[in-house]
Parts: C-alpha cells; structure tokens; sequence
C-alpha cells in the first residue's frame, strides 16, 4: 500500500512538473527541430529575449526548406546583416497569441508595423503563404510553421 501511494504520489508531482515548465518558443522551435535556420538567425539578430520572455507572441515562422529555396548568397548576405535579420524576423512575430483555432480573416500588426493579412480560405494562410501543419503551443505563445517567407513590403 505504501508503495502504491509512493507511485501515484510521484506520478502527480511529475506531471505537474510537465505542465508547469513548459518550453518557451525558443525551446519549442528547437525541440521541433525544423527551424534550424530561423533559430540561427534570432540567435544573430540577437532577438533571443522575444522568443524567450513572457509575451505571449505568435511566430509565423518558416522552416528550413523555405530558407533553402533562397538562394545560397543572398541567404549568406542577410545572415550578416543584423538589422536586415532583425527586420524579417519582426515582419513574422505578432503580439498576442493565435491558436489555429483562432485564426480569422483579417489583418494582424507584426512586430515590424507592417500588417499581414489572414485567410482562412482552403487552410490558414499568412500573406498567401500556406502554414504547414497546425500551430505548436509553447508556454509564451504559438509557432505557425509557413512554408516560405513572408514577402516584405
């Protein structure tokens, strides 16, 4: 009986451990492991602290093949321009958080101040670009992965 109460005592403190210490976006997006590039590319732009503190904030955030499909010098090129990454990362972060659930059509402020139009017509779509799969919840916001990278205005 003892035992029995050990295990089911362990077992609440460690679910709740789970629960309570959830992985922020930074965290998410590298457990994930299809962000290697957008990772990267926080990590130089120094913008760490966005993805990392209490926000909440949505990420709509292209994965490595869309980065792929840049081509090799011109990724080089923004790679080693801080404010030019600063600028692109912006024009994908939005304050608040947006499930997919909670994805209307309409128009949302990025980071940056430019504005990106939702569509929810034939799946959710974020400037025309299709999100791939659905959102991934993190414990300071959401992560739409997009299977290119926004167009800037």
């Amino acid at each position: 009986m003892k035992y029995k109460l050990l295990a089911t005592t362990m077992l609440a403190a460690m679910t709740f451990s789970m629960s309570a210490f959830a992985d922020n976006l930074l965290e998410t997006m590298d457990t994930d492991g299809g962000f290697k590039v957008m990772l990267k590319a926080i990590k130089t732009a120094g913008m760490e602290d966005t993805f990392t503190g209490a926000g909440p904030v949505t990420v709509f955030a292209p994965v490595d093949s869309a980065f792929s499909d840049m081509p090799k010098a011109k990724l080089d090129k923004l790679m080693g321009d801080k404010e030019a990454l600063k600028k692109m990362i912006s024009h994908h972060v939005v304050n608040g958080a947006i499930t997919k659930a909670e994805v209307d059509a309409g128009k949302v402020k990025a980071l940056d101040g430019s504005e990106l139009k939702l569509s929810v017509t034939n799946g959710v779509k974020i400037d025309n670009v299709p999100e791939i799969g659905g959102g991934i919840k993190a414990e300071n916001g959401v992560v739409h992965p997009l299977s290119a990278i926004l167009p800037m205005k």
